[in-house]
């Protein structure tokens, strides 16, 4: 059963989401420093996840771990790429418990569900009982990619927006919306309002890797491509009314 409102169905309107799944970077969560955890940008992310709460949407992340350690990097570098991934994988962790952490403080009910089971830090990650945390009103922070090695966060966002019966994948990014080249080099840069995912695919457009595209575009869940810097424009976003790019 959808849990769109019926704008969806309505020609011209953006739909207005109930559920959906919020891919954040690693990268977006280290404010202006070059590495790690700033508790600032933690708590100003946490705040925009709480409005979105309050307002009666139902909301899960999933946090990158580029701002302590990347996998492709470490691979790059020489190091064997399963243990690489691994090591991303425990970095997405700590990201997980830090924004946990700001959004109890700020009154959220939260759940840390690991696809790498570490039963002392944080529930496993079992598909029906991260359902049934949401319908209560908590948020569920998925954490450890896929489990597995050679898949990014991203396809992780897309198979557990999959998974959760998810109205829309939203992707929180630094600009707002989908653009040609990197707006902040390229003045002529063009701005997309929408997208289908084989447009995203064929101009390789750098919204998500090609398996979450393709993993979205086989269950049908809209990608929504918004600047999560400004303040409340996840809400205006989920209410249909943010600068945004669609890609469905």
């Amino acid at each position: 059963m959808s849990l769109a409102t019926t704008d969806n169905d309505v020609p011209g309107v953006r739909p207005n989401y109930q559920r959906v799944l919020l891919k954040i970077s690693g990268e977006a969560l280290m404010g202006s420093g070059e590495f790690g955890i700033d508790g600032k940008t933690v708590d100003r992310v946490a705040g925009e996840v709480k409005e979105a709460i309050t307002a009666g949407y139902q909301i899960c992340l999933v946090i990158g771990g580029g701002n302590i350690f990347r996998g492709v990097a470490g691979a790059a570098s020489g190091m064997e790429r399963s243990t690489a991934d691994h090591m991303g994988m425990l970095a997405t962790v700590m990201n997980a418990l830090a924004m946990q952490n700001s959004l109890e403080h700020q009154g959220v009910d939260t759940r840390v569900m690991s696809a790498i089971p570490m039963m002392t830090v944080c529930e496993p990650y079992i598909r029906r009982r991260a359902v049934r945390h949401m319908e209560k009103g908590r948020v569920v922070i998925f954490t450890a990619g896929t489990g597995n090695p050679f898949f990014t966060t991203d396809t992780a966002a897309a198979l557990r927006a999959a998974e959760m019966s998810c109205n829309a994948l939203f992707k929180g990014t630094n600009v707002d919306g989908v653009y040609s080249a990197d707006p902040k080099t390229d003045k002529t840069a063009i701005r997309y309002d929408q997208l289908s995912y084989l447009e995203v695919l064929s101009k390789d457009l750098k919204v998500m890797d090609a398996s979450a595209v393709s993993l979205s575009r086989e269950n049908n869940i809209p990608i929504i491509v918004f600047s999560i810097q400004e303040k409340g424009n996840f809400v205006d976003v989920l209410a249909g009314k943010g600068e945004c790019t669609i890609v469905s």
